[in-house]
């Protein structure tokens, strides 16, 4: 397979992301300031659940998970964007990464749908949302441009479970208008389970999404302000 990249002029360079007290900021380009990243913020909204969470099943038990579910994320990711880019050597992960080989490889059809990228792991930010981030993938998904989000779970999730992930790829949608000029409007979230299935959701309605994504900012400000 081989997908077509689009060249998009965002006039940004790229910059590393520095964390206070447990939220990631970026440095704005040509600004004296920092963004939070929209993935802090939706971190923040869904806080108490994972406090309780870990309280739950103890704090030993909540970081082997955490640390597996971090891993196998972050090497899916890898494995997608070299196979996107045309640079895939899977050999090389299976010995450390083998559940993300073989979830990569049941994703592969729905990868395929996939074409004509404008981003791929992009960083991206909005003066008007105040929020920076680094964007899996803007391009066409069924003949139709998106955001799409890679994500992995151990098993399929329920849509109403998922929310802040249709929030986050608003904010990614938002912060490529305002750079670019050219608007999205569709999100798409693939998750790729160890179950064997890849899930995807489609959302047009960025308007509600908006809507929410600025209640998240309100509250995430409300609780830092505290």
């Amino acid at each position: 397979m081989s997908f077509t990249f689009v060249d998009v002029d965002l006039g940004i360079q790229e910059v590393e992301p520095v964390n206070k007290d447990g939220v990631r900021f970026y440095p704005i380009p040509g600004a004296d300031k920092y963004y939070p990243s929209v993935t802090s913020i939706t971190s923040f909204k869904n806080a108490a659940f994972f406090k309780n969470w870990r309280k739950k099943i103890g704090e030993t038990e909540a970081n082997r998970i955490t640390a597996r579910a971090t891993q196998r994320g972050t090497a899916f990711h890898s494995i997608t964007e070299d196979y996107v880019k045309g640079d895939l050597n899977l050999d090389s992960y299976l010995e450390n990464n083998p559940l993300s080989v073989r979830m990569f490889q049941t994703a592969r059809d729905t990868l395929n749908r996939i074409d004509k990228i404008h981003c791929l792991e992009t960083f991206l930010y909005s003066h008007y949302l105040g929020l920076a981030g680094r964007v899996d993938c803007i391009g066409e998904f069924d003949g139709e441009l998106a955001v799409i989000d890679f994500k992995t779970s151990t098993k399929e999730k329920k849509e109403s479970y998922i929310e802040h992930y249709f929030v986050q790829e608003t904010a990614y949608a938002a912060m490529f208008l305002e750079r670019s000029g050219i608007e999205v409007k569709k999100i798409v979230t693939l998750i790729a389970t160890e179950e064997g299935s890849t899930q995807v959701f489609q959302k047009y309605n960025l308007d509600d999404y908006l809507q929410l994504l600025k209640s998240y900012i309100e509250e995430f400000v409300r609780g830092k302000n505290a």
